[in-house]
């Protein structure tokens, strides 16, 4: 009989319950010029904080410790946030509001979870150290003492598949600019 994991499921569905939000989102969405060019333009630091996560990430290669997991253990969920809070701020919505609060708590500690005990696993000696050094979500000010050994590559950048972001952005903020024009 196959075992109940809260975890897996979790960690499965989190894409697709996040594209049932993105339909709310536009269903529910009230944007103006002034709250969607703020939303855009905070969405583009998060796709910034993503990309350059990208360009850095070794999946389960090497533990990366470059870039902005200089300063976070999870910068690509750190862009996420960001991302997240511009659509909030694009919608004007306080039920998108709690879209985005109940989402982000109940997919992202689970998920994060599930993350860093694989990165235990792989790297059993690094990531100890790395996790005492290195906030989770958000910045520290404190800087570790990590030697900025690599650089951004646009090769990890492609092989990531983060292009996908930019696009399912581009969609996501034309579609929010399309039912801004019809509202108006």
């Amino acid at each position: 009989m196959p075992r109940f994991n809260l975890k897996e499921i979790v960690y499965e569905w989190r894409v697709r319950a996040g594209f049932l939000c993105l339909i709310l989102v536009v269903l529910l969405a009230r944007p103006v010029l002034a709250s969607f060019l703020a939303g855009t333009g905070i969405c583009c630091l998060g796709l910034l904080i993503r990309t350059w996560a990208a360009g850095h990430l070794k999946k389960e290669k090497e533990l990366t410790v470059s870039g902005p997991y200089h300063y976070t253990r999870n910068p690509l969920y750190l862009g996420n946030f960001v991302i997240g809070t511009s659509v909030v701020i694009a919608s004007r919505s306080w039920w998108i509001l709690g879209l985005f609060i109940v989402y982000f708590l109940l997919f992202y500690p689970l998920v994060i979870k599930k993350e860093e005990e694989k990165m235990k696993a792989l790297f059993p000696n690094e990531f100890e150290e790395y996790r005492k050094k290195v906030s989770l979500l958000f910045p520290s000010l404190r800087h570790p003492a990590y030697p900025r050994k690599n650089r951004f590559s646009l090769k990890l950048y492609r092989k990531n598949r983060e292009w996908r972001a930019l696009i399912g952005g581009f969609i996501f903020w034309l579609i929010l600019l399309f039912k801004m024009i019809i509202i108006l």
